[in-house]
């Protein structure tokens, strides 16, 4: 386990990073709003801020509003996508849906031609085709399945669909239901539409805490294994294939340019919640609901630009620019 020297400090750095990120209660970033389809109320609460990070030991640290549940929406195409391969296997999974970046807006309505699927299963069309791949005989046992793998990941037996938030998603969900009929139009998509859509809407809906988000990320850190339970939560083989896909397409048509300078797998949802992963030693939970105009957290992306730029989080860094505590890359700082 960490020692308590380096907890403390780990802590301290990200309280301060907390601080950096944020411009002080009821004030909101340059950027910042909350998305139309928000319940009202999410207005006065658009400044909420949670941060948490789990090392792959179990270690936890968190900070700010970390007791606020919310909505996986988009970061649950991370874990149903982990399922479709299990499923699947590998081959028949990139025959229904690609890897490669988009540079579109998460629900664009276009494809990769030259192969008849969506470019990736981070964007809506993707992910529907994703939650097509999950077996079950029934809708009901889909999402039953996707609730179970979801509480490997996050070592909470309890984790459930909200219900209010589904049936929210389900009559303001227009653009998704063309988006499906189209594929399945195309060959894309099988079966009912009606079913799929609550199959992949009821994965948006269920709610996490900023904790447990980051021991989502750690397990994925950590070989697929919750570094809580011990419990196999995605089996070795597709995670290399799960972290490449959220490294090259995860954080919308911004995916590049964020590879590029803050250089963390990650994932993000306009719930407000960005999971970063680095791999062998760390996983990450932000929650912020003020977006900028890509669809991503603004104080989430600033926490995770601070983590690569003043703390050296980057996965192509040298081990020897890391300067967070000595968790994220101990090998280096014991040599």
């Amino acid at each position: 386990m960490v020692a308590q020297k380096e907890r403390e400090l780990v802590q301290e750095q990200l309280e301060d990073l907390r601080n950096t990120c944020t411009a002080g209660r009821g004030i909101l970033l340059p950027g910042e709003e909350v998305v139309s389809y928000y319940p009202a109320e999410m207005e006065a609460r658009a400044d909420e801020f949670g941060l948490a990070g789990t090392n792959i030991d179990g270690t936890q640290w968190q900070v700010g509003d970390c007791d606020v549940r919310f909505p996986l929406h988009s970061i649950s195409k991370v874990f149903t996508y982990g399922l479709a391969l299990e499923d699947n296997g590998l081959d028949a999974t990139l025959e229904a849906v690609g890897v490669e970046p988009s540079g579109d807006p998460f629900n664009s309505i276009t494809f990769d031609d030259v192969h008849n699927r969506p470019f990736n299963p981070m964007i809506n069309a993707g992910a529907l085709v994703a939650a097509n791949l999950v077996h079950g005989s029934s809708k009901e046992e889909r999402v039953d399945r996707l609730l179970q793998r979801y509480r490997a990941y996050t070592g909470n037996p309890d984790l459930v669909v909200d219900q209010e938030i589904l049936d929210q998603q389900l009559v303001s969900n227009d653009r998704n239901l063309g988006l499906s009929y189209l594929m399945r139009s195309l060959g894309m998509l099988h079966g009912d539409i009606d079913d799929n859509l609550f199959v992949y809407l009821s994965a948006c809906s269920i709610t996490v805490t900023t904790p447990e988000l980051s021991v989502m990320a750690a397990t994925l850190a950590n070989g697929g294994v919750n570094p809580l339970t011990g419990e196999t939560a995605l089996p070795r083989e597709h995670l290399r294939t799960v972290i490449s896909v959220m490294s090259m397409c995860g954080m919308y048509d911004a995916a590049g340019e964020w590879a590029h300078d803050v250089g963390i797998p990650a994932k993000s949802g306009v719930s407000g919640g960005i999971m970063g992963v680095l791999p062998k030693y760390f996983g990450l939970g932000v929650y912020s609901p003020g977006l900028d105009r890509h669809g991503n957290s603004v104080r989430g992306v600033a926490v995770c630009r601070e983590l690569s730029r003043r703390f050296g989080l980057h996965v192509f860094a040298d081990p020897s620019e890391s300067r967070f505590g000595r968790v994220a890359q101990p090998d280096a700082l014991q040599s």
